[in-house]
């Protein structure tokens, strides 16, 4: 008597498993990028505040570290050269809107230099930014 073994299939990949996973890792990744999105100016160490809101809108952000040192999103501008730098964004968007990142330990009057700097560039709409403050 002849027993018939049969043949093993072809190996396949299954492609609906594969699907899933490469779609949770978008997921992750897209998750991860909103998250790092917030702050897209140079690292300081911001001022504490029980009330402060994050905000997620696109703004300009100017950084100001704790030496006094003027960034644009991550580009360096001198203090005398912010006004027509500032000047030009706004003619490309009159709503322009601006968030001020100051170091907590920069001087007041410097901090201030900068937010005359801005009102002389026709922006109204500033904004201080500050991290929320541990819970007491």
């Amino acid at each position: 008597m002849k027993v018939r073994v049969p043949s093993p299939a072809k190996p396949r990949i299954e492609m609906l498993p594969l699907i899933d996973v490469v779609f949770l890792l978008l997921v992750v990744f897209i998750y991860a990028m909103l998250s790092m999105a917030v702050h897209r100016g140079m690292p300081v160490r911001l001022p504490t505040s029980s009330v402060a809101v994050l905000e997620k809108e696109d703004h300009l952000a100017i950084t100001v570290n704790r030496e006094g040192a003027v960034f644009v999103g991550h580009n360096a501008v001198p203090l005398d050269r912010l006004k027509s730098y500032l000047k030009s964004e706004a003619e490309i968007d009159a709503s322009t809107q601006v968030m001020i990142f100051g170091d907590r330990d920069l001087a007041y009057q410097r901090l201030f230099s900068v937010l005359d700097q801005c009102r002389q560039a026709g922006i109204s709409r500033i904004s201080l930014q500050a991290e929320l403050a541990p819970a007491p």
